[in-house]
C-alpha cells in the first residue's frame, strides 16, 4: 500500500509518501510559511535532487493541493494518477481519552477530535484543517488518524492522576495523557527486535530527545508511565520549555512581573528550558560549543538537561521494578554523544556498563553499552512515519475486510 502521511502544523506541513511493502519513502518534504505569500515547499523524491518551490500558498487547502501537484509532477514525481495515493494517515497530537488506537477518520471522530480541542488548542485544530483539506482534494481516499497520546492512554491510574480534587479530573479530564506516542512505540519495539526478545518479557526506558523531549516507562510493551502530562510542557528540560517546575513558581513570578496568563504560557514554553538557562540557544549543538568554549550558564544549561535524564531512569526503573534496556532517540538521542555519555556515566549500580567508544562511532541502530552490561543501552533513529503508514494500512485493511464480508453475508 502506498501511504501519504501528513503531520500539519498552524503554518507547516511536512510529509512523507511511503510504500508500506518495501518501508522505503519515496518521497518527502515540507511546506512552510503557509499563510505567506513567499511559503516554501521542499520535495525530495527518493532517487533525484531535492527542490524547493515557493509560491504564494494562503491556508492549509492549498498546501495540501500543492503537496499533491508534486507527487504527480512528471519531473520531481512518484505517481502518475491521485488514485495511486491508496491512504492518508495523519498525525494528531491529542486524542484525549477517547482514543487508544489508531482509527478511521469519520464523521464521529472528526467531531471527538473537535471536542479535543480545548486539550491542545495549538496543535489539534492544524491537524484537522489537514484533514478537511485531504477530503477536499482526496475525497474518496480513506483517511485514519494516528494519535500521539494513544500510546500511554492505557496508563494506571496512579501515574495518570494529580494530587488535585478527582472531581477536577472527571470535569475536565486533567490527567497526564503524555506525547511522542508514536515515536516511542517504534523505539521500544525496535529495542525487542534488536535485543530478540518479546517485547511482553521487557522492561525499557525510551528517552526521546529533541527540541521537545520526553521519556516514557515501557514495562511489558505498555506505556506505564511518562514524563510529559496533561501537556507538551512537563517532565525533562527542553529546547524552550521549563520541564518539570514548582507550580508556585509561575504564579509568583507572574505577580512580580504583572504577567497575564498568555504571556505565562509564552514565557513557560517559548522562553524556558535550553535557550532560558543558557540565554544562548535552545539547539544543543550551539549548548554543547558554548560548553566547550567555557561558558558558565551553558554548562548549567546542559548539566540540568542531562541530570533531568537521569532522575527519571533511576525513577522509571523503581516504577517496573528493572531495566532491560534504555533507547535513545529523535534529534538529540541520535546525535549528541556527550549527552549519552553524562547520563550514562556511574550508573553501574543499575546495571549500565557504557562504552565510550562504541558510543563516539555510532550508526544506525547500535548498541553503546559494554558486553558485560545488565542493561542494553541503545541508539535507535525513530520513525513515527512509517508507524503512521503501517497503522493506516492496518486500519484501512480492515475495514475492506469488514466490507467485503457484510457484501458476502
Amino acid at each position: 500500500m502506498k501511504v501519504l502521511v501528513l503531520n500539519c502544523g498552524s503554518s507547516s506541513i511536512k510529509y512523507q509518501f511511503i510504500d508500506t511493502t518495501s518501508k522505503i519513502a519515496l518521497a518527502q518534504g515540507m511546506v512552510e510559511r503557509i499563510g505567506m505569500s513567499s511559503a516554501i515547499l521542499t520535495h525530495q523524491p527518493h532517487d533525484r535532487e531535492k527542490i524547493k518551490i515557493v509560491g504564494e500558498i494562503l491556508d492549509h487547502n492549498i498546501a495540501i493541493e500543492y503537496v499533491i501537484a508534486v507527487l504527480l509532477s512528471p519531473n520531481h514525481g512518484v505517481i502518475k494518477d491521485k488514485k495511486e495515493i491508496d491512504a492518508v494517515g495523519h498525525r494528531v497530537v491529542h486524542g484525549g481519552e477517547t482514543f487508544s488506537g489508531s482509527v478511521l477518520i469519520t464523521d464521529q471522530v472528526m467531531k471527538a477530535l473537535k471536542d479535543n480541542i480545548e486539550l491542545a488548542p495549538l496543535h489539534n485544530p492544524p491537524n484537522i484543517k489537514g484533514i478537511q483539506a485531504t477530503k477536499e482534494h482526496l475525497p474518496s481516499t480513506p483517511q485514519v488518524g494516528v494519535f500521539d497520546t494513544a500510546f500511554h492512554v492505557k496508563m494506571p491510574p496512579r501515574a495518570y492522576l494529580y494530587g488535585i480534587p478527582y472531581e477536577l479530573y472527571k470535569k475536565y479530564k486533567i490527567r497526564r495523557y503524555g506525547f511522542h506516542g508514536t515515536s516511542h512505540r517504534f523505539v521500544s519495539e525496535r529495542a525487542a527486535a534488536i535485543l530478540g526478545k518479546p517485547i511482553e518479557q521487557l522492561k525499557i526506558i525510551t528517552a526521546h530527545l529533541g527540541n521537545g523531549c520526553s521519556m516514557a516507562a515501557v514495562d511489558g510493551g505498555r506505556s506505564v508511565d511518562t514524563t510529559m502530562g496533561f501537556t507538551p510542557l512537563e517532565g525533562l528540560i527542553m529546547g524552550t520549555r521549563s520541564g518539570d517546575l514548582d507550580s508556585s513558581i509561575i504564579l509568583y513570578i507572574m505577580a512580580k512581573e504583572g504577567l497575564s496568563l498568555s504571556e505565562a504560557n509564552t514565557l513557560l514554553n517559548k522562553h524556558s528550558g535550553l535557550i532560558g538557562i543558557s540565554g544562548e540557544s535552545s539547539d544543543m549543538r550551539e549548548i554543547e560549543e558554548a560548553v566547550a568554549e567555557g561558558n558558565k550558564k551553558a554548562k548549567y544549561a546542559f548539566d540540568v538537561f542531562t541530570y533531568r535524564i537521569k532522575k527519571y531512569v533511576g525513577a522509571y526503573t523503581a516504577a517496573m521494578g528493572g531495566l532491560d534496556a534504555l533507547v535513545f532517540t529523535g534529534g538529540i538521542g541520535e546525535n549528541s554523544v556527550m549527552v549519552r555519555k553524562d547520563v550514562c556515566m556511574n550508573m553501574e549500580f543499575l546495571g549500565i556498563m557504557f562504552d565510550e567508544l562504541a558510543n563516539q562511532n555510532v550508526k544506525g541502530e547500535c548498541s553503546i553499552s559494554s558486553s558485560d552490561s545488565k542493561v542494553n543501552v541503545l541508539r535507535i533513529p525513530t520513525n513515527e512515519e512509517l508507524v503512521i503508514a503501517l497503522d493506516t494500512e492496518l486500519i484501512v485493511t480492515e475495514q475492506l475486510s469488514l466490507k467485503q464480508s457484510a457484501s458476502v453475508k
